[in-house]
């Protein structure tokens, strides 16, 4: 090999090796780098992974802790009878199925009274008379209903599981804005009986009831001076709110008062806004109203809001009614209302279209 050859030889062996030097001082340098910025940024990753490992486990307590209807003990398997008021219906068609697709052990059946009609009034009295086991109510017991049951050797206990309203509704013709509770009252005391003294028209008023003794709601009963006063003898009584609902459409000045989830998405007939004592007048449905024309491709809610709050003025809480004697019936009544207000419950109540208590 020549001299030339091997100074292009020993050349190339020098570069190849600073090549090879930058290289790897490249590398190293990269790698200084690397972990200065790990060790630099260690602490918030440490932060974020505890945040993120107590996120989880949070959520994970939230999913253990949910109850189900699954997650009730104590629920008797045999088949009990129930009944009462009319506004659960969705809750029994709903809710109830619900409870036993999941607990089959437990079969309920729901029971009509024979010589009156449907509601927490009537179920009550099933109740105190053993012809059922647990009854629904839109109402309070009141201290009749307590004292009969004293007399029979057992008391009666009132378990709130969920919250509706009392709506009025009227003919969709019928041009008024809203009414007072005092007016409403008045109405049915007699002593109002023209549109015309409401802002409305010059029209007769109609108001239909079911009867007192019957009823699922009262409303002359939430003022004191109106207190077991009977209702006007120009009230007309109807057997169910199907049969107020068919008779509103029918007569232009008719009145009628209701569970607000069973008739506020009516499309035949309108819900009037109410107030107070103090206030404006709030509507039992959200706002903006649905017009008949828009129903049923589309239908009225229920102002969930107003009643949980409490602005609206008139509220019905839903109770199951518990016979305490230590028997069958206390024991299928508590477990019937534990189901109700388990996560699962509260849920399926919403779906019903009422307003959970949780």
């Amino acid at each position: 090999m020549d001299n030339t050859n091997q100074k292009k030889a020993l050349i190339n062996s020098e570069i190849a090796l600073f090549l090879r030097g930058l290289i790897i001082g490249k590398v190293l340098t990269l790698m200084v780098i690397g972990g200065l910025l790990w060790w630099l940024l260690k602490p918030n990753l440490l932060a974020r992974n505890s945040i993120d490992s107590s996120s989880n486990q949070n959520f994970k307590t939230v999913s253990n802790t949910a109850s189900s209807f699954q997650t009730v003990a104590d629920v008797p398997p045999a088949s009990f009878n129930y009944g009462g008021s009319t506004a659960w219906a969705s809750i029994r068609q709903l809710v109830d199925s619900q409870i036993q697709s999941d607990r089959p052990e437990l079969q309920l059946r729901y029971v009509d009274p024979t010589n009156a009609s449907p509601g927490s009034s009537s179920g009550i009295r099933m109740l105190l008379d053993g012809k059922i086991d647990f009854a629904q109510s839109s109402r309070p017991l009141t201290d009749e209903e307590q004292a009969i049951a004293k007399e029979r050797g057992f008391t009666l206990e009132q378990r709130q599981v969920g919250m509706d309203a009392i709506a009025v509704v009227v003919n969709p013709s019928l041009n008024v804005s809203g009414l007072t509770v005092e007016q409403l009252q008045q109405i049915y005391s007699g002593r109002i009986t023209n549109w015309n003294q409401v802002g409305g028209p010059n029209l007769p008023i109609s108001p239909l009831s079911q009867r007192p003794e019957d009823a699922d709601t009262v409303i002359l009963s939430s003022n004191n001076d109106l207190k077991g006063q009977a209702l006007s003898s120009s009230v007309k009584y109807v057997y169910s709110t199907t049969e107020a609902v068919r008779q509103l459409s029918k007569i232009p000045g008719a009145v009628y008062y209701a569970s607000a989830r069973s008739v506020v998405p009516q499309c035949s007939v309108k819900a009037l806004p109410l107030r107070g004592t103090y206030g404006q007048l709030i509507p039992p449905y959200r706002e903006p109203m649905v017009s008949p024309e828009q129903c049923p491709r589309q239908r009225n809610q229920l102002n969930t809001q107003a009643i949980k709050n409490g602005r609206y003025p008139i509220i019905a809480n839903l109770f199951v009614i518990i016979k305490q004697n230590k028997g069958r019936e206390q024991q299928i009544g508590d477990a019937y209302t534990q189901l109700l207000l388990t996560d699962q419950g509260q849920r399926a109540i919403e779906q019903a279209g009422f307003v959970s208590v949780r």
